[in-house]
């Protein structure tokens, strides 16, 4: 396991994933506010989890299947991304819709923090959600983030809004 919560287990994906990833990702509502399209095939997620796994390998961190440690039931996913248009490594997290709004976005978004800060020492952390979302917002500002900017994520798009912690904030906190 790469993460434990008082609640969840975090690890890195791979192939056998892929039925647990197929129903996240093809849930419309799941991916309403993400900027990515629906995938309906076993080989877009197929392609998908190969995605996330060649972030393990070259960035050493990445995006972690999910689960509720009591009975290993999936519940999606959460971690860094490195973005490199920005040069930023970004904190995220998708879940299936049966687990919103029980606290666990919040719940890992503080353990994932810690991590990047404590054992991959980064020194900062970003977080970047369409305005609409206020769910994902409000994860943000309690885990200690702080408002950054509104700026589009892609040149010439709508804007997003941007969250930023650096290691000393979050670290005193």
């Amino acid at each position: 396991m790469v993460i434990e919560t008082s609640r969840l287990l975090l690890r890195e994906m791979n192939m056998g994933d892929a039925q647990d990833m197929l129903r996240l990702y093809s849930r419309p509502e799941v991916q309403k506010y993400t900027g990515e399209s629906v995938i309906t095939t076993l080989e877009g997620i197929y392609d998908k989890i190969d995605e996330k796994r060649k972030e393990y390998k070259k960035y050493g961190y990445g995006r972690w299947i999910t689960f509720l440690k009591e009975d290993m039931q999936f519940v999606g996913w959460a971690g860094l991304s490195y973005l490199p248009e920005f040069d930023k490594i970004d904190l995220g997290y998708r879940f299936l819709t049966e687990f919103w709004g029980k606290g666990i976005a919040t719940e890992v978004s503080k353990e994932i923090l810690q991590y990047g800060f404590e054992t991959l020492q980064l020194e900062e952390i970003i977080a970047i959600a369409m305005k609409e979302n206020i769910a994902s917002i409000k994860v943000m500002q309690k885990v200690g983030m702080q408002f950054d900017k509104y700026a589009p994520y892609e040149p010439g798009g709508e804007d997003y809004v941007w969250y930023t912690c650096s290691k000393n904030s979050i670290l005193k906190s």
